[in-house]
């Protein structure tokens, strides 16, 4: 059997957005979790490819691997003050910050792992999360003329003049938008910066290096089709997973392939829908059934 060059590219926000879909608690539920289910992740798609069980106690699918490649930003580290409580938020040592750096710190320790991260820089201050919150609260605008009128007659000395019953209503549903706002319902300004240009130019140089013979990306993002389109007029073949997330048309017409390690999560069959490359191969066994592995040599 030839050895096949592989190389797997996973975009690390994407991958770990969508994994709450794919598998169950335990396979999410921490940094080293994820990290063995992503390494799961690639043992599959490496497997599928060449043909090999899943359950093969000695398992070589890492000799058919370049590199295993995985890209995120690593988390903003400023400070600011919330807007609305004034307390001090040290972003560095969020929740998600700790788990990302725990992630990343598990992932390196994966063997044929490589990490390609970017920044997240603040580029504006903060705004309310929720479009439909937003639109609520900018509803009060359409109130400004009422507003002008009751200061004016305020001033002046004069009675408010009175409301029907449905402006009272639209003005109590403005009201109950504003208390309904929490903290929580505010984020600041920071935009992920140097990811999908890493992930662009990895494909390139491995591509016109020559490096793989095949490329499997894990993404839902049509940005990098230009790299697609380059990697298969130079002979790569190109495979998407998108774990079963639609992508648009464009993505589709310039992949060799969809497929996926996971089941598809509307599946109740768990039959390998939409995989084109190995029709013939079992259904791919979930996590829920099989826990990641990465004790292999």
């Amino acid at each position: 059997m030839r050895t096949r060059r592989i190389a797997i590219l996973i975009d690390g926000g994407f991958f770990i957005k969508r994994l709450s879909k794919l598998v169950e608690a335990q396979y999410r539920d921490s940094a080293q979790a994820v990290a063995e289910t992503a390494y799961w992740m690639c043992k599959r798609h490496v497997q599928k490819l060449i043909g090999e069980q899943f359950s093969r106690p000695r398992s070589r699918w890492l000799d058919h691997v370049y590199r295993m490649f995985y890209y995120d930003a690593s988390p903003y580290d400023g400070i600011a003050h919330h807007p609305m409580t004034n307390a001090q938020i040290q972003f560095g040592r969020t929740p998600d910050a700790v788990f990302r750096n725990d992630l990343f710190a598990a992932l390196r320790r994966q063997r044929k792992f490589a990490l390609r991260l970017g920044k997240v820089t603040k580029e504006d201050g903060w705004h309310v999360r929720s479009t439909d919150m937003t639109k609520k609260l900018l509803r009060t605008r359409e109130w400004l003329q009422v507003f002008d009128a009751a200061i004016q007659q305020a001033t002046g000395g004069q009675a408010p003049a009175a409301l029907t019953p449905a402006q009272a209503a639209q003005l109590q549903k403005i009201a109950d938008a504003w208390r309904s706002l929490t903290a929580d319902d505010l984020k600041l300004g920071l935009r992920q910066k140097g990811v999908d240009m890493r992930i662009g130019i990895d494909i390139t140089t491995l591509t016109l290096k020559k490096q793989v013979d095949t490329i499997i990306l894990i993404t839902g993002d049509s940005d990098f089709v230009p790299a697609a389109k380059v990697a298969r007029r130079e002979g790569v073949e190109f495979i998407l997973d998108p774990l079963w997330q639609s992508v648009n048309d464009d993505l589709h017409e310039h992949v060799d392939g969809v497929m996926s390690a996971f089941r598809n999560p509307a599946s109740q069959r768990g039959e390998d829908e939409g995989d084109d490359l190995a029709p013939a191969q079992p259904a791919p066994v979930s996590p829920a059934a099989t826990p990641p592995a990465s004790t292999d040599p």
